[in-house]
């Protein structure tokens, strides 16, 4: 039993550094490849990757009557995913992987306050949290001559409230459905609403695909397809309070890699700022 807790917490771990250092490919990814256009090439990419897993599940595991919830739980997943990442995405060319992976994580916060109105009563330490998240936000984005948010960091903050909407839609439809199956059918449509956007709003080419083919293959391949079927198998032998905190290293990871591939460096305060806000998404799993 304690084996599998580890290797369980282990895989955990290897999740957390996967969707870290996504913030690096993604970062790389906006140089050169329009927003909409990168999500829905690697969100199908990461379809792609799970679909011979899903379709073996959806024969052997999903019954008639509970596919019609697959898949509307599945599109509700997929218009969140997409819009969160879609914005996530466009501020990215504003800011750092580091900055913004530490704001992302906001939504480990936005999760429990946006619950209560669902009525789920939250612990006070979330209001700690929220508390000590401002403070962390203030220094991370603030400067001492301009009290207002950039552009970047905007976006990715958008983006957060849109991933704590997605955790909340998923916490509601995965007991219902099989997790391997429900991440499948949010890739094929978070994909799908990509490439729409893509032909609607911007540009593609086959120039702008070939240029951001290593980010692509990246996050699609890893970010999507092996980090989030690592995440289900994981979280099935360990603890789920001890899952999340360790899923919250992602943000550090998210720094760690930017400092070491894009050479970006924290200033003091927006270290302070970060120590702050990790605090709070650390408590935030207590609430």
């Amino acid at each position: 039993m304690k084996a599998r807790k580890a290797r369980g917490n282990l895989l955990l771990l290897l999740t957390a550094m996967i969707w870290g250092s996504s913030f690096v490919a993604q970062s790389a990814g906006a140089d050169v490849i329009s927003p909409a256009f990168f999500n829905g090439s690697r969100m199908l990419l990461g379809s792609l990757v799970l679909a011979p897993l899903a379709i073996y599940r959806i024969r052997r595991y999903v019954p008639d009557t509970s596919r019609r919830t697959l898949v509307i739980g599945g599109m509700c997943c997929g218009v969140l995913m997409f819009t969160g990442s879609y914005l996530q995405q466009v501020g990215m060319a504003y800011t750092t992987a580091g900055k913004a992976g530490f704001l992302t994580a906001l939504y480990v916060v936005l999760v429990p306050v946006l619950g209560i109105f669902l009525k789920k009563r939250p612990k006070p330490v979330l209001w700690i949290s929220v508390a000590l998240a401002c403070v962390g936000l203030y220094f991370l984005c603030f400067t001492d001559t301009s009290f207002r948010l950039s552009t970047g960091d905007t976006l990715v903050l958008s983006g957060a409230v849109m991933f704590a909407f997605h955790i909340l839609v998923i916490d509601h439809f995965s007991p219902l459905v099989d997790g391997v199956c429900l991440s499948f059918v949010q890739f094929v449509t978070a994909g799908s609403l990509g490439l729409i956007v893509a032909f609607l709003t911007e540009q593609p080419s086959v120039a702008a695909l070939s240029a951001a083919a290593v980010p692509i293959l990246y996050t699609g391949v890893f970010t999507m397809g092996v980090a989030y079927t690592l995440q289900i198998v994981a979280q099935k032998d360990t603890d789920p309070t001890v899952a999340s905190l360790i899923l919250c290293m992602e943000s550090v990871f998210a720094v760690i890699f930017g400092w070491i591939i894009l050479h970006e460096m924290l200033s003091l305060r927006e270290g302070i700022g970060s120590i702050f806000m990790f605090v709070a998404i650390l408590l935030a799993q207590l609430a």
